[in-house]
């Protein structure tokens, strides 16, 4: 086997890498590079405490700048969406962005995620029909010039070219997004090659970073972006679909949505096949060696709870993400599972 980069040869060693590249977009004149930084900051308290001082001036200065612009009538040269997460963060200033707090009830994570709830709507909310979609060159996608400065790794992994970009607003440990052979202009729908790659990554980078893995949002499963791409992140602990006291796991009790555990590719893409041929949306988590699938109901198809926004795959593998502080104290175990059966498409 190959060895890693120097950035995937250790859990410290890809933090580092991490915080490096935040730590390079401070000072960056565009907007949105400021809600990146701002937002994994808020995320994690190592990062906030490291990079508070420089964050705080730029975001000063940035604030600064477009009140200027405002004041004399010059609409800010800024992407629409950056702009307005950018202007709610002025409304309640610097100091008043809270940190991401966690609980669990029960089995079940739950965070109170300020920035993240700032976040615009794309197409994660869209209904439709099918799990195919071509790709839209005119739409959104991560060949956008402005995101350049979002990558912060580039090369080849497990045999593949692939990018990482940062998540411009996280939910998880070290988020990243992957986006395999990016320059194809792939739509988000998986092909036998994507899953043997995907299986065969998680597995090497398994080796050398314990907690990593992988999420997957079909379209119509909460996937925002119709550009192939895969959600990276990396765990002190298992997400709670992980538990082994799930049926799926070989306990005995049944998981609140239907789950579906294959440890081996090709049991895997036979059901994902399937699925496909079904028009049927799903979720997917993968970790080193096993394979999570959650056939659910699209979003025009079931409301997303008042308590948070569109379950994708992260709330699916049992982790929940609130926008709103009274509720994030308030969650029971019981409103949880009510909410993941709703979305689950039972056979």
């Amino acid at each position: 086997m190959n060895a890693l980069p120097p950035s995937f040869a250790s859990p410290d060693a890809l933090r580092a890498a991490f915080v490096t590249g935040l730590r390079r977009l401070i000072g960056n004149p565009d907007l949105g590079a400021l809600v990146l930084v701002m937002a994994n900051a808020c995320f994690d308290p190592a990062i906030r405490a490291e990079l508070e001082t420089p964050l705080r001036r730029w975001f000063q200065e940035l604030a600064s700048r477009v009140r200027d612009e405002l004041r004399h009538g010059r609409p800010p040269d800024e992407p629409p969406d950056d702009l307005l997460v950018f202007l709610k963060l002025m409304a309640i200033g610097f100091d008043g962005v809270r940190l991401t707090r966690f609980r669990c009830a029960g089995p079940w994570e739950i965070q109170f995620n300020h920035v993240r709830a700032f976040r615009p709507g794309r197409m994660s909310t869209e209904g439709g029909t099918g799990v195919h979609v071509p790709f839209e060159p005119s739409g959104f996608h991560f060949n956008r010039s402005f995101l350049r400065k979002e990558t912060f790794w580039s090369g080849v992994l497990a045999g593949r070219r692939v990018d990482l970009l940062y998540n411009k607003f996280p939910f998880a440990p070290v988020h990243a997004l992957l986006v395999p052979e990016r320059k194809t202009n792939r739509p988000q729908y998986l092909e036998r090659t994507d899953l043997d790659h995907l299986w065969r990554l998680a597995e090497t980078l398994g080796a050398a970073l314990p907690g990593v893995g992988f999420g997957y949002n079909s379209y119509g499963a909460g996937a925002s972006v119709n550009h192939l791409h895969f959600q990276m992140f990396m765990r002190d602990g298992p997400l709670p679909v992980a538990a082994p006291a799930w049926r799926h796991n070989g306990g005995v009790d049944a998981y609140p949505a239907h789950c579906l555990r294959f440890d081996r590719p090709e049991e895997a893409w036979r059901t994902l096949e399937q699925l496909h041929q079904e028009a049927v949306s799903y979720n997917l988590i993968c970790l080193p060696g096993c394979l999570y699938c959650l056939p659910r109901k699209r979003p025009g198809d079931c409301r997303p709870p008042d308590w948070s926004g569109v379950f994708a795959w992260y709330e699916l593998a049992g982790a929940f993400t609130t926008f709103n502080s009274d509720a994030f104290g308030a969650l029971r175990t019981e409103t949880i599972e009510a909410a993941l059966g709703a979305v689950s498409l039972v056979p």
